[in-house]
């Protein structure tokens, strides 16, 4: 079952036709210089928008790589602020600047015991690996490509109950920690993890907290996280389709069980994958 999201279309291009009767026809208008679903418009959303090709758009003042077809995306984090400013400039000198509406969302509170010590507060030379580990992650985050996967429907990597969802404050052994910003999906060890859309490999590695973990770069800033595998079947440059199987599922990391934690990223803004795959 494939997921859908909304993308509008191009904007109308103008006809030199001859009416009937030989009175030269009137140019349509030009279409809609900036097309945005309003789907996505929410803290930890993530949205596809067109634009004519060759058009420049800016987000808060930050540049937006646009697709030759004129795709782009853009994804707003769990805390983003209730208003983004959004301007375009077309190739053929019309401009657009507007405010976007985000919504607010509120979220869940998730309470998780029996946690190991070191897994909740780390000694020094675990946060030393930690942070270097993060640090690497964040550059890779950093990914700006030009894949057009980003704005291709996408699947779930494994089917199961749905065990954390997006944006959900954790209590950890009782100490209140960082906000979940993925989804959690409960399956016992082994079952077959796939690529929730086409992409290269960006990682295939053992880290501290995700235990082992893929990340693939789906294009524009768009990353998925697949963390906690018992395997990891790719390696890092491969290029995979929608649905290829890139590993299976465990409980390596800080688990308190089997389960495939899927992560999912606008650069560095953490954005909620679960609008994103099927019903």
């Amino acid at each position: 079952m494939i997921g859908r999201r909304l993308i509008l279309g191009a904007p109308a291009l103008l006809l030199g036709a001859c009416a009937a009767g030989g009175e030269p026809a009137t140019a349509a208008a030009p279409g809609p210089l900036l097309d945005l679903p309003p789907q996505g418009l929410t803290q930890g959303g993530f949205v596809v928008g067109r634009v004519p090709p060759g058009s420049r758009v800016t987000l808060d003042g930050r540049p937006i790589s646009v697709g030759r077809e004129g795709r782009f995306a853009l994804g707003f984090g769990r805390d983003a602020a209730p208003e983004a400013q959004i301007a375009v400039a077309a190739p053929d000198g019309r401009a657009e600047a507007r405010p976007l509406a985000i919504a607010r969302r509120d979220w869940d509170i998730q309470r998780l015991a029996g946690l190991p010590p070191k897994m909740v507060t780390p000694d020094a030379k675990q946060l030393a690996r930690i942070k270097a580990e993060q640090a690497r992650l964040n550059a890779l985050r950093k990914t700006d490509s030009s894949l057009p996967h980003f704005a291709e429907p996408f699947d779930w990597p494994a089917r199961g109950r749905i065990s954390g969802v997006y944006g959900s404050q954790r209590i950890l052994n009782g100490e209140p920690r960082a906000p979940h910003l993925g989804l959690d999906v409960a399956v016992p060890t082994g079952t077959p993890c796939a690529a929730m859309g086409g992409g290269r490999v960006l990682l295939a590695d053992n880290l501290y907290f995700t235990g082992n973990t893929v990340l693939l770069d789906h294009g524009h800033g768009l990353v998925s996280l697949y963390a906690h595998l018992s395997r990891m079947e790719v390696a890092e440059g491969a290029m995979l389709a929608c649905g290829q199987q890139l590993g299976e599922t465990g409980a390596t990391g800080r688990v308190t069980g089997p389960h495939l934690h899927l992560g999912l990223y606008w650069f560095t803004t953490a954005v909620d994958p679960r609008p994103l795959l099927p019903a």
